[in-house]
């Protein structure tokens, strides 16, 4: 590759890396310097080269398409600490907390109880480590540290699976002990479908905590996918899919009215409801972000505090699933793995003998929360903006490889502790919503699609019989 032009190399402003500060004069006397993201909105840039794709054998690092700029906010002056770069410190840290946990024999037990602390610490070791290097996703609210540290987690759950898949299933509900000595013991079936009478008391008696989670769940889907359609379209293909596999898991089965009413209609939309009009506040709320030093008084500094765990900025989705081939497979893909993410943790804890309430089980759905906050967002991107997002984003590459591997984990698990067959209606409806799921981009995508190859192959044909 040819080094760059001299000129250019003058005409790059103080925010990006490549300045030096006797350029900086010279930048706004030419019309190409780069400014602040912030300052101007960012042309539209091709990947590689002016849309040239550049092998990594054949590329010059001193070039500035080889730099890549992370997510990044105008720094509050008054939080400048919590944006400067520690890693040698934080280094020092963690190795003093360490030397002072694995030397100091009093505070440690003999025994299990120093097996478990050394996980704890590397768990903690590793985390750190995703705090201070992994890559920023695309949120800076509270804190991009935050964010990597929810990909952090992630990776070791994603790890944690993947051990586990290796494992059968009686080794891994004896290891489910040593987390928990109460766990690695059967659980009894509960049916929901004892007594399906609709009446008062019976609505009364369905009534009980999880409702409240049933609506918030709802509320946090409706706040990662931002669009109603699809939460309606999850919330119905959940309550099939319950009909589809009650003969597995006895809680699937439920009354009618507990379906259709205490769970569609009141719990779901209510969390739907509640969830998108959160997300229609945001969208329309005016963002003024000023420092912590710049507040007046008390009550505004307060409010400065709050609105740090607040979103920086808002992007409303909008998905457009009929657009295109893309746009629909990836519309089919999230509505998917979606329901693949509400349905493996009932299988998990049928398999692994856990309640409902367990902490493990909350701190998986939370954990899957968290995730898939910023791996839609990256999803989002990378459809609609492929200019910018050349490749997948890391949340969501994590988060796909997590649920495919629980499915396995799963799949392996499940052979011979489900000996019901699948029932020959449910195969049939399976089938034909797999079939219509087919025939809709073959009609609306294909045919055209054909017809438009077969015209320009018309075109072409003709000039050469001439």
């Amino acid at each position: 590759m040819m080094p760059p032009p001299e000129p250019e190399d003058a005409a790059l402003s103080s925010s990006s890396p490549l300045t030096s500060p006797v350029d900086e004069h010279e930048s706004d006397s030419h019309p190409w310097h780069l400014s602040h993201p912030l300052d101007t909105q960012e042309p539209q840039s091709l990947p590689g080269l002016d849309g040239t794709p550049v092998r990594w054998f054949d590329a010059d690092r001193k070039e500035p398409y080889t730099h890549i700029t992370p997510f990044q906010e105008q720094h509050d002056t008054s939080v400048e600490f919590f944006y400067k770069p520690i890693t040698l410190t934080a280094l020092g840290a963690g190795m003093a907390v360490l030397a002072y946990v694995a030397m100091t024999q009093d505070v440690l037990k003999e025994g299990v109880e120093k097996q478990r602390i050394g996980v704890y610490a590397s768990i903690a070791a590793f985390l750190l480590f995703s705090t201070i290097q992994f890559r920023d996703g695309p949120f800076v609210r509270p804190h991009p540290a935050f964010w990597r540290v929810v990909l952090g987690i992630n990776l070791l759950y994603e790890m944690a699976m993947v051990f586990l898949l290796f494992q059968d299933l009686d080794s891994a509900r004896s290891m489910m002990k040593y987390l928990d000595p109460n766990l690695g013991r059967p659980l009894p079936e509960k049916s929901y479908a004892e007594n399906c009478d609709l009446t008062v008391q019976n609505i009364w008696n369905a009534i009980d905590i999880f409702c409240l989670a049933h609506a918030l769940g709802w509320f946090g889907k409706a706040l990662i996918l931002r669009d109603y359609w699809f939460c309606w379209i999850l919330s119905v293909a959940f309550e099939f899919a319950e009909y589809s596999l009650q003969h597995q898991l006895a809680n699937f089965a439920e009354c009618w009215w507990d379906h259709w009413i205490l769970d569609v209609l009141v719990c779901n939309w209510l969390g739907t409801y509640l969830g998108m009009k959160t997300c229609q506040y945001f969208e329309v709320k005016h963002y003024t972000w000023r420092g912590f030093r710049q507040t007046r008084g008390i009550r505004s500094k307060t409010k400065r505090v709050i609105s740090q765990f607040s979103p920086h900025d808002w992007t409303t989705f909008k998905w457009e699933g009929t657009a295109s081939f893309g746009h629909y497979f990836t519309v089919v893909l999230l509505l998917a793995v979606f329901l693949a993410a509400e349905l493996n943790p009932f299988y998990l804890k049928a398999l692994l003998w856990m309640e409902p309430d367990h902490p493990f089980v909350i701190a998986r759905l939370v954990g899957v929360f968290l995730c898939a906050l910023p791996a839609v967002r990256e999803l989002y991107q990378y459809v609609n903006d492929p200019r910018k997002a050349v490749r997948m984003g890391q949340h969501v590459w994590m988060l796909l490889a997590t649920i495919g591997t629980e499915l396995l984990v799963i799949t392996k698990w499940g052979q011979g502790q489900f000996p019901e067959p699948l029932p020959t209606r449910v195969r049939w409806a399976w089938a034909i919503g797999a079939s219509l799921l087919v025939l809709y981009p073959t009609v609306w995508f294909g045919v055209p699609a054909a017809r438009r190859y077969l015209r320009a192959h018309q075109r072409h044909a003709k000039p050469k019989s001439a």
